[in-house]
C-alpha cells in the first residue's frame, strides 16, 4: 500500500428544512482535519437531487454523480438523525441508489436524537451489512436535550471529542485495510 491519504466522506443524512446535520458534519470535519491522517470532505445528499429508488429509469445525472462520488471515497462517517426510531427516508434512498460503490469500505456513525440517535444507528448498521460496509464499533451519540440549544444550535459536550477521535481511528484503520480488497 502507498502512503497516499485515504479519502473519507462525511455523509449528511438529512435533507429537511431546518436540519442540523450540517452543524454536526462541520464539527466532525473540524476534528478530523486537525488529525491530518486523511482527506475528509462533507458529502451532502441534498446536493444530488436524487429521485426515489425505483421510480425512474436510473439515468438521472444525480444518480451517476452520487455513485461517482461514493466510488472516489475509501470510507465514510454517517451523520445520522433519528426520525420515527430510524434513519431518514432520504438517507435510505441514497443508500439504495448505490450498490457496488459502498462495497468493502468502512464507516463510522455519529448519531443524534432524543436517545442519541441509537435506534437509527442500529438500523443503519443492518443496512451497512447488506451493502458490505464494515461499520466500526466506536459510536458518538449526541442528545437533542444536552448537545443542542433549543434543539437547533449544536453545542456538543466536551466528552464527545474523545469518542469522535476513537471512531475516526477505527474508520481510518479499517478503510486502509479494506482498500486492499478493492485493488
Amino acid at each position: 500500500m502507498t502512503n497516499e491519504k485515504l479519502n473519507i466522506g462525511i455523509i449528511l443524512g438529512s435533507t429537511r428544512q431546518g436540519r442540523v446535520s450540517p452543524q454536526v458534519g462541520e464539527w466532525v470535519k473540524g476534528i478530523a482535519d486537525k488529525r491530518g491522517d486523511a482527506n475528509y470532505e462533507i458529502v451532502d445528499i441534498a446536493d444530488y437531487n436524487l429521485p426515489f429508488f425505483g421510480t425512474t429509469d436510473g439515468t438521472e445525472p444525480g444518480i451517476k454523480a452520487w455513485n461517482d462520488k461514493l466510488f472516489s471515497l475509501d470510507g465514510f462517517v454517517f451523520i445520522v438523525q433519528e426520525y420515527n426510531h430510524s434513519i431518514t427516508g432520504a438517507l435510505k434512498n441514497a443508500l439504495d441508489l448505490a450498490r457496488e460503490a459502498w462495497n468493502n469500505k468502512a464507516a463510522g456513525i455519529v448519531s443524534y436524537g432524543g436517545t442519541g440517535g441509537a435506534r437509527a444507528a442500529e438500523h443503519l448498521r443492518g443496512i451497512c451489512a447488506e451493502l458490505l460496509i464494515a461499520d466500526v464499533k466506536a459510536h458518538p451519540t449526541l442528545s437533542l436535550f444536552t448537545d443542542f440549544e433549543n434543539f437547533t444550535t449544536f453545542k456538543p459536550a466536551e466528552i464527545h471529542l474523545n469518542n469522535v477521535n476513537l471512531m475516526l481511528d477505527q474508520v481510518i484503520a479499517w478503510s486502509g485495510a479494506l482498500k486492499t480488497l478493492r485493488k
